[in-house]
């Protein structure tokens, strides 16, 4: 009896195609969904884990009990806008042109030929989300939308925008916020709403979370991006119902406790969709506590001063990662890294291209994954205002130039009343050590030399290649415009 070659090689097309198709599945299996919730104004200490007091924050603690947690993760700036654009692009903003907050009368914002991680990812098949403040723009041609992002529902910048003093009532005749548009709600490109008083911040919170869930939800089954910018802990202050009067320390305890319920409530969306294992989920905030509003404001637990200075409580920040497929449950990483370095590490993960123009991120996932020998970044740059060098980081050393900051080394306000800050300046450079002295309280540059001599190469090479008005120079080698109308 001859064999039947044709149902022979018929069954071996099949095992092969079977066996591919499988491998196809699985390898789409491994392509994980990322998701960032990025909070405003929220200080190093004001996690249970890192030492919160007068509230608590169990789903952040059991994140950093199932996850890792970084001790020396930075901000790419410690202001608003310019933060947001390093994340967002794994740029130091200065390169990017972006300095300080941008207002509703900015005419310029993130530009076109900046790549975001939403577009990155988009290249790769992602469906991408935001829900929460952009404040990379908030002209149409600006907006998230047209950055990569399916999706859309937030704020377009801070919540102090607008002609309302930060406790809901007007303005005197003549003041800067007079002539601020009311709130606009957007989603997609278009305004949904405005808000007009406090009552309309107490729903951001919970309203950005159901917009995140739902968006997991109806996303189960593909890969997605979902970034949760919060507005809060921005003042003014909003909470909803199911939170205010629920802390020991106040109204911030408050809003905090709301936020730590947002991540619980994506982390089980994650869950019973059956996405947790398989989901880079990312908490971190936008800069350092804006301290001189009191008890309206968080901790830079033990670190020096806060928002807009270059000094630890203004840039270094929380940073949890919970990655069950590769992140060691528990895990403490004392190594640097920075918001600029989540771009490039997506990209990594994601096996996408990364931008065509420069970045200065590094992929840091050997850290993500527990490798402890692991050293992808080994300096800091601390950026301010207008392209002012204000100092860098590098390993356990800290080397502060000569600068001018708002110090909120004074009387603060109460109950979203803001305190005044004093200016003060460094008058020549100082050298800290950061593995004994995070407080940055014991100016050591007499007695090591050498270091800040190391480290004012440093110095050198920023400032040819980004710029330091400091020392005059506006633009360095390596920037380039921000967007403009």
């Amino acid at each position: 009896m001859k064999p039947n070659f044709s149902i022979f090689y018929l069954s071996i097309f099949l095992l092969i195609a079977g066996c591919s198709s499988n491998t196809e599945q699985k390898t789409a299996e491994k392509t994980p969904n990322f998701v960032i919730v990025f909070i405003d104004d929220m200080g190093y200490g004001d996690i249970g884990t890192q030492g919160a007091t007068g509230w608590t924050t169990p789903n952040l603690d059991k994140m950093a009990a199932e996850g890792m947690r970084f001790t020396n993760f930075y901000s790419a700036q410690p202001v608003c806008s310019a933060s947001r654009a390093g994340l967002m692009t794994g740029c130091y903003p200065n390169r990017i042109g972006f300095s300080g907050a941008l207002f509703p009368t900015s005419q310029v914002g993130l530009n076109p030929q900046e790549t975001t991680i939403a577009e990155m990812l988009k290249e790769k098949g992602y469906t991408t989300g935001i829900f929460g403040k952009w404040h990379l723009g908030h002209l149409k041609e600006f907006l998230p939308l047209q950055h990569g992002f399916d999706e859309y529902l937030g704020l377009p910048y801070s919540n102090d925008m607008w002609p309302l003093s930060d406790v809901g009532e007007p303005v005197p005749e003549g003041h800067h916020r007079g002539n601020n548009p009311e709130l606009p709600l957007i989603e997609g490109n278009e305004t949904l709403e405005t808000i007009t008083d406090l009552k309309g911040q107490d729903k951001l919170t919970t309203l950005y979370t159901e917009k995140a869930v739902d968006f997991i939800n109806r996303n189960a089954q593909n890969p997605f991006f979902l970034y949760v910018p919060h507005s809060m802990g921005h003042v003014p202050l909003g909470v909803s119902d199911k939170f205010r009067g629920k802390s020991e320390q106040g109204f911030y305890g408050d809003v905090m406790m709301e936020i730590d319920w947002s991540v619980g409530e994506i982390e089980k969306a994650l869950e019973k969709n059956g996405l947790s294992d398989n989901t880079i989920f990312i908490f971190t905030t936008d800069n350092g506590p804006w301290l001189n509003y009191g008890n309206h404001a968080g901790s830079a637990g033990g670190l020096r001063e806060g928002k807009t200075t270059s000094w630890e409580g203004g840039q270094r920040v929380p940073f949890i990662i919970k990655w069950p497929a590769k992140t060691p449950a528990g895990a403490i990483c004392d190594k640097l890294g920075c918001a600029v370095d989540i771009l490039p590490s997506f990209a990594k993960i994601a096996g996408a291209n990364l931008p065509e123009l420069k970045i200065d991120g590094l992929d840091i996932t050997e850290l993500w994954e527990g490798n402890s020998n692991a050293h992808p970044r080994d300096e800091i740059l601390f950026y301010y205002g207008k392209n002012n060098l204000n100092g860098v980081r590098k390993g356990n050393w800290k080397l502060v130039l000569p600068h001018t900051w708002q110090s909120y080394n004074t009387q603060p306000g109460k109950d979203g009343h803001g305190g005044r800050r004093i200016a003060m300046t460094v008058e020549k450079p100082e050298l800290y050590n950061m593995m004994r002295d995070p407080g940055e309280q014991f100016n050591v540059y007499d007695s090591y030399p050498e270091k800040a001599e190391e480290l004012m190469k440093v110095v050198e090479a920023a400032r040819a290649e980004l710029g330091d008005l400091n020392v005059g120079i506006e633009k360095g080698s390596g920037t380039r415009e921000i967007g403009k109308k």
